[in-house]
Order: C-alpha cells, then sequence, then structure tokens
C-alpha cells in the first residue's frame, strides 16, 4: 500500500501521514484506529501499536473460563457437540488445541493405534516424526498447507516471538525443506486441504473447514478458530459412524 493509499484509507492527507511516519506529529488515539483498521491489524497488534504510541490497550485479553466468555464458550461448545461425529478441534494463535469433541478424539485413536500424541499442539502433532506425522499419507500437502497458515499470522503479528520460535522448531525436524522457512506467497491452493490418514479400518479422506468469531472484540476470541473436519468419502464417513455407534454402546 502506497503512502497516498494509505492516507486516503484513513481520511487524511498524505503531508499529515508523511508527519506521523517522521514522528514530527504524534498520531491520536483515532488516528491510530484508522491506522490499524487499514492494514486489517488483529486485536493484538492493535493493542501493541496503541501501547507504542503511549495510549492505553483497548481490547481485553480474558481467559476462555472467564464469566465474560461464557456465551462464546456455549458456541464453540455447541459446534463441536453438533460436529460428532466427525473430528472438530479449537485452535488458538499458535495451533495449541485448546479442546477437541469425541468425534476427533476417536480418530486420533484409531489412526494412532492406542498411541498418545506427543503434543498438545497440532503444528508439532503433524511435523513430529513420533507422531501423526508417519500416518498422514499427504503429508507434504498437509504440512504445506498448515504451515501457510503460520506464515500468514506470523505476516500479521511481527511481533509474535513465540510464534517465530514454534516455526524454527518445525523447520528444525526431520526432512523439512528449508525453504519451507518462507512464505510463498505466489502459490496456487487448492480449494479446500484435504487430510489423508492411514487407519486399520482403511485410508481414511477428511477436508476441512474453519470458523472464527465474527468481529470479536477480545484479543483471546480473536485469534481462536474452530477447525472442523468432514469426511471427503464414503469409507470415511462409515467409519466415523461406526466408531460412534461403538462408543455409545
Amino acid at each position: 500500500m502506497s503512502q497516498l493509499d494509505m492516507a486516503l484509507e484513513c481520511g487524511m492527507s498524505a503531508r499529515h501521514l508523511g508527519f506521523v511516519e517522521t514522528g514530527k506529529t504524534k498520531p491520536s488515539r483515532d488516528a491510530i484506529g484508522r491506522f490499524a483498521d487499514a492494514l486489517a491489524l488483529p486485536l493484538r497488534e492493535r493493542n501493541a501499536l496503541l501501547l507504542a504510541a503511549g495510549f492505553a490497550p483497548q481490547y481485553a485479553e480474558r481467559d476462555l473460563a472467564t464469566p465474560a466468555l461464557e456465551q462464546a464458550c456455549s458456541a464453540v461448545d455447541l459446534i463441536l457437540r453438533h460436529q460428532n461425529p466427525y473430528p472438530a478441534f479449537v485452535l488458538n494463535r499458535h495451533f495449541d488445541v485448546l479442546a477437541a469433541n469425541e468425534g476427533a478424539m476417536r480418530i486420533n485413536r484409531l489412526v494412532m493405534q492406542g498411541r498418545e500424541s506427543r503434543h498438545a499442539n497440532l503444528l508439532r502433532q503433524i511435523f513430529d516424526p513420533e507422531d501423526f506425522r508417519p500416518v498422514i499419507l499427504n503429508w507434504t500437502e498437509v504440512a504445506t498447507g498448515f504451515l501457510r497458515r503460520l506464515h500468514d499470522h506470523l505476516a500479521a503479528t511481527p511481533g509474535d516471538g513465540p510464534g517465530r520460535a514454534l516455526l524454527a522448531e518445525l523447520l528444525s525436524y526431520p526432512d523439512v525443506p528449508q525453504e519451507w522457512r518462507y512464505r510463498r506467497i505466489g502459490d496456487a491452493i487448492e480449494p479446500v486441504l484435504t487430510l489423508d490418514f492411514r487407519s486399520p479400518a482403511g485410508p481414511l479422506r477428511f477436508f476441512e473447514t474453519i470458523t472464527r468469531f465474527a468481529a470479536p472484540l477480545d484479543v483471546t476470541l480473536d485469534e481462536l478458530c474452530i477447525d472442523c473436519a468432514f469426511p471427503a468419502d464414503e469409507l470415511t464417513a462409515s467409519v466415523c459412524a461406526r466408531l460412534a455407534a461403538d462408543g455409545a454402546a
């Protein structure tokens, strides 16, 4: 975005924006809000911008267990329950798994054949050769698809030290191409990401959808996403249904 485009988007002159950029003029709280809107910054980065300018943060970051987020948590629980018998799980900005439904736990037990996952982080589960990686039949596609999401997050939140440490850790796993450290903007992207698993019941194929809160006013909710997996073939649908029936028996 050029300086002129930025100025027009923020409703100010390019000259005034130039004074702000060079430090000749201190931006008001309202101007910072307009900058953040123009750049589509996440709430955490908006707070950081306000702090850097000497203002108090605008958005709270509450724990999910607080009463203020009770309605939001109820909505998340409802989505998880209604997604059964298919998998669904809740992630934060660093892909830590905060919750999972019964469908996800049943599929995990099936493909891992009773072995416990070593990690509570989805990306570590995908990249670690001692975890889910050996049972993901299309591992390269899945790994690059999720890594693209991490790169997109880091591009929007350049000050996220833990996120960059996570990226470095993922790149350190065996047989991970070092060129994956770079964000590849021009690559063709498939309409949906499919996840193919090896299992005792045969190959299972899922495609993924992502649900986020619309216009949240809390940092925690802004960074929360619900990943839902749907069966991509009849075998996968029947296996999920059978596992649910066996669990209810």
